[in-house]
């Protein structure tokens, strides 16, 4: 047995191809395509420009730094009135 492309319809009746390893095993699949043809002329592009497609190994890419999250703030709180009134400069008026 050989690497082969197999072409088939998926649940949404669209055209899907996955490549398949000699043992059997599906090395990578397609997206759905609306016709045969575009899903077939997408494999010939595969194999016409595979060995000349370069390796950019981005797994020792260091990841974006997270965005900081956002802090929580409090809401003040009404002073109380013993406090409001000796922030105003005195005492209560006695009677």
């Amino acid at each position: 047995m050989a690497y082969k492309f197999e072409i088939y319809r998926d649940k949404k009746n669209e055209f899907r191809f996955r490549f398949v390893a000699p043992n059997g095993e599906k090395m990578f699949a397609s997206e759905g395509y609306v016709s045969k043809a575009s899903a077939k002329s997408t494999i010939k592009s595969i194999v016409k420009h595979v060995a000349a497609a370069a390796v950019d190994d981005i797994s020792k890419a260091k990841p974006a730094a997270a965005a900081p999250k956002p802090k929580k703030v409090k809401a003040k709180k009404a002073p109380k009135a013993k406090k409001a009134a000796k922030a105003k400069g005195g005492k209560k008026a006695r009677r």
